[in-house]
């Protein structure tokens, strides 16, 4: 083996563990050569993920520090407890202010060196507990909530998409149905991402009147410094918005060295 790494193109609804499964499945030459992650992605999030084989995962601090380029999306209107559209919903009601217009000086305000909640739903551990875990057992009173300090290197506005409400939650749906099955409970995160209850609030907005019949989503290009998730930046940019929002999609295009003093990579893997 004298690859050092692998860089897979991971899709929604697959977790980097299945991904990383998959390409050894169809490799054979990778049987029972160690395999470790250098940046994870959630399984609603796609793009590259950096896989390190055989001696390289003994190096995997080296990579942590890696920036990140991503294309995502946020739903305005919509909120949830995980920050993306496999969580349990809220609705709110959607502002006044035309998005577009608004968004450059929302966005040039968070650009820079900025702190940001981790989610509640990610593996950031608190007294040796995972927050999903405390999240799951329904104790995060008991603790504070972690943040960390990330640098954005630019963050753009790219277009405005309008979606009908019955669109809006079928596409919701093929994201939340992408993933495949989960029974192993320590990995499904309250039971298969709780899918069955999500689905109920997807449905239950279809069917409420009382929301409007179409919805904003933004699209926004963001090079950021290594552990930045974008599932907060989504809920932060619609609360400046004057509502409330989601990642509706992440795409992470980039991992490397951002020399944001030239507006470069120095490297790129």
């Amino acid at each position: 083996m004298t690859d050092k790494y692998l860089l897979l193109d991971k899709k929604v609804g697959e977790t980097p563990l299945s991904c990383a499964e998959d390409w050894r499945a169809e490799h054979p030459e990778l049987n029972g050569v160690s395999m470790a992650y250098a940046g994870r992605l959630d399984p609603m999030a796609s793009g590259k993920l950096l896989i390190l084989l055989g001696d390289e995962c003994k190096k995997q601090t080296d990579y942590h520090g890696l920036d990140k380029a991503y294309k995502f999306s946020v739903l305005l209107g919509i909120e949830s407890d995980s920050l993306d559209v496999l969580g349990r919903l809220k609705t709110c009601p959607t502002s006044d202010k035309d998005a577009a217009k608004e968004l450059n000086g929302i966005l040039n305000s968070l650009t820079g060196k900025i702190e940001l909640p981790y989610p509640r739903f990610s593996a950031k551990t608190v007294q040796g507990k995972p927050l999903h875990t405390w999240t799951m057992e329904n104790r995060l009173d008991e603790i504070e909530i972690p943040t960390k300090e990330s640098e954005i290197y630019t963050l753009e506005f790219d277009r405005k998409e309008t979606l009908t409400k019955e669109d809006l939650v079928k596409s919701a749906l093929e994201k939340v149905n992408s993933i495949p099955p989960v029974t192993e409970l320590r990995k499904a995160l309250g039971n298969d991402f709780r899918r069955v209850d999500v689905r109920k609030d997807w449905n239950n907005i279809l069917k409420d009147n009382s929301l409007p019949e179409n919805f904003d989503i933004v699209h926004l290009n963001c090079i950021a410094s290594s552990g930045t998730y974008m599932r907060t930046l989504a809920g932060i940019i619609a609360k400046k918005l004057g509502t409330c929002g989601l990642a509706w999609s992440i795409h992470r295009d980039t991992i490397g060295i951002y020399d944001s003093q030239n507006s470069k990579w120095i490297k790129e893997y």
